[in-house]
């Protein structure tokens, strides 16, 4: 295989690099200035005390490289908790009271280098968890309740998994960003409009592609006013994801690495040592964007007769299947196995046209249920033509999608819940199919 281009690898830094920045302070400057920075000198008292639970994780490995710096590399899985907060209207002139409020998004992330593999799963909102002696809330609310002792608790109990780190991140900081990058290109499916006057929010965006900045970047992630309310919002998320992963990924982004840096450090709370910045930093080097698995909390929303609260309820089998297959929890064989034909046929499988002929997708329609699928069904075109046929994996069965993928010879597999919401897989049929480049 011919070496890659230093274009090639300039835009996967730059990728990977910014990926952590959103999380951290400082990772994007792996790619220069902390390289000639002594790390027992950088560290501040935050960091310092995080340093000395670093062992647990191993994160600090004694070797260097072949200049002579030292080799940050993980040598165990690292599961973060990532927030998006809110400050409370009431939060005082203090750096740390910035970070009180109620989370605005909540994600879980892991660096699995012995599967070498980076999942992040985003929590709704809405999702409903046991706090402590509170009793039942919103997991949004647990922050500004007990903060990151109790979301901390409140998530490990509900996943049933172990949070080593955790990052808070203000609200500004993805804005800024978007400026600083000099906007992303999203396609806008449909057009979204809200008004809200008490906290002064207008949203006003059309449909089709073009180029948000960063306020209206955070229109279209914070937009709820729709059929799917915050899971509508999860989705959208994803693909800004997905967009800034575009952006990211183009090396004349590298001249505002240094600026980004001193921009997005006022909006970051974090236990993360340097050195762990820089072990996970160095894992995402490796890897491709398209590396990055993204996933959705399985449930549904609450139907009213439980509580006057509108909740997400997590589907516990769902959410058992993710944690074993994204975050290794259980047998290791389990999530991982594969499906049986019959359960493998019982998916809800949303059939998805995006290559400006109807009749394929009824004919990919037919083929399904000529095989035995029971609960297949159209659902209305993609409103932009895709170059590439897809199979999404909206509810995180990833093992369902691969056995479908070499059934149906899809070129693309996705894992990243931008598909058809109430489905469990969604097959997005693009110009590849019109073209002859592969046949179902």
């Amino acid at each position: 295989m011919p070496p890659e281009p230093l274009s090639v690898k300039l835009a996967r830094l730059v990728f990977w690099s910014f990926t952590f920045l959103l999380m951290t302070t400082v990772a994007a400057t792996v790619g220069g200035v902390l390289a000639l920075i002594d790390p027992k000198n950088a560290l501040t008292p935050q960091q310092l005390q995080a340093r000395q639970a670093a062992e647990k994780l191993k994160a600090i490995a004694p070797n260097r490289d072949s200049m002579g710096f030292p080799r940050f590399e993980l040598a165990r899985p690292m599961t973060l908790l990532v927030m998006g907060v809110d400050p409370p209207l009431d939060a005082p002139d203090d750096p740390e009271a910035v970070f009180s409020g109620r989370s605005d998004t909540l994600l879980l992330v892991r660096l699995d280098p012995d599967r070498e593999s980076i999942s992040l799963l985003s929590v709704p909102r809405d999702t409903r968890v046991r706090l402590g002696d509170r009793g039942y809330a919103k997991i949004n609310e647990a922050n500004y309740l007990g903060g990151i002792p109790l979301t901390s608790e409140a998530i490990s109990d509900l996943l049933d998994v172990e949070i080593d780190r955790y990052i808070r991140i203000g609200t500004g900081a993805f804005r800024e960003l978007v400026d600083l990058l000099g906007g992303v290109e999203v396609f806008v499916p449909y057009p979204m409009s809200y008004t809200d006057r008490t906290q002064q929010l207008k949203i006003e965006l059309k449909p089709g592609w073009q180029t948000l900045n960063g306020r209206q970047s955070e229109h279209f992630a914070r937009f709820r006013n729709d059929a799917y309310g915050d899971i509508g919002r999860i989705q959208r998320q994803h693909l800004l994801v997905e967009a800034l992963q575009t952006r990211l990924s183009d090396p004349s982004v590298l001249p505002q690495v240094s600026k980004v840096v001193r921009v997005m450090q006022k909006y970051i709370n974090t236990n993360l040592s340097l050195e762990e910045l820089l072990a996970a930093v160095k894992m995402g080097l490796g890897r491709s964007p398209e590396s990055l698995q993204m996933v959705m909390l399985p449930g549904k929303i609450s139907d009213g007769h439980d509580s006057d609260r509108s909740y997400w309820i997590v589907d516990r089998q769902g959410r058992d299947r993710v944690m074993a297959q994204y975050f290794g929890n259980g047998d290791e064989t389990e999530g991982r196995s594969q499906p049986d034909q019959r359960a493998l046929k019982r998916l809800d499988i949303a059939v998805q046209n995006a290559s400006g002929n109807p009749q394929i997708a009824r004919k990919l329609l037919h083929e399904l249920q000529r095989q035995g699928f029971k609960n297949v069904y159209a659902i209305e075109d993609w409103p932009d033509r895709q170059p590439h046929s897809q199979i999404i994996v909206q509810k995180g069965d990833l093992e369902s999608a691969k056995t479908l993928q070499t059934l149906l010879k899809f070129p693309r597999l996705e894992t990243s819940s931008t598909g058809y919401l109430d489905s469990d897989l969604t097959l997005r049929i693009g110009e590849d199919v019109e073209r002859g480049d592969f046949r179902f």
